[in-house]
């Protein structure tokens, strides 16, 4: 479900110390039934499991096969463009505490780079000629006593092609993109709460 910008920042998130010149581009929330305060390594591991094994619906394969096949043919994921290039990593800016959480986190073989993971948030990130995007996951409290997963997206778009860029895919990430990446990060919580044992 899609919530308003304030429900990233409102939250004490130690990302907000190093993302101000970032902008909060998207909040999404994700549920997770039956979640206590504990379980945010469980889902973050779930997420990584699902991204490894997904079966992405058609249309989704099918947008992401544009976007890297026009990536290719325009230069936009060229390494020249990508963290330590075109952009310095986040990372460069953490202090210590944070950067030695990096060693402890589980490889995913999705386009993102670990930042930093604690036990109730994480962040990644990714850079290329278009943006450079973090991509925030917390852990939340909910009214009826349970928990949510809540994914921010932070952009600094590169100049004015980059803000073009992410205005154009705005409706593909809110009709296609997010709705199927809630399907598939519900049903992975699912499946690792339902894998736990009694």
């Amino acid at each position: 479900m899609r919530l308003p910008k304030s429900a990233h920042t409102e939250q004490p998130w130690r990302i907000h110390q190093f993302t101000r010149d970032f902008r909060v581009e998207d909040v999404w929330s994700f549920r997770a039934p039956g979640a206590g305060p504990d379980d945010f390594p469980v889902m973050i591991e779930a997420l990584k499991a699902a991204y490894d094994n997904r079966t992405d619906p058609a249309a989704v394969r099918f947008l992401f096969a544009v976007r890297w096949k026009l990536g290719g043919l325009l230069g936009w994921d060229d390494a020249k463009a990508g963290l330590g290039k075109r952009v310095a990593s986040l990372r460069d800016r953490l202090p210590a505490d944070l950067a030695q959480t990096i060693a402890k986190a589980t490889p995913c073989t999705d386009p993102f780079a670990e930042v930093y993971q604690l036990e109730t948030e994480a962040a990644r990130e990714l850079a290329n000629r278009t943006v450079h995007d973090i991509m925030h996951l917390g852990w939340v409290a909910t009214d009826d006593g349970g928990y949510e997963l809540r994914m921010a997206a932070l952009v600094k778009p590169n100049g004015i092609f980059g803000r073009a860029y992410m205005a154009a895919i705005a409706p593909f990430r809110y009709l296609i993109i997010y709705p199927s990446l809630t399907r598939q990060w519900e049903a992975a919580w699912l499946k690792a709460a339902g894998s736990r044992p009694k």
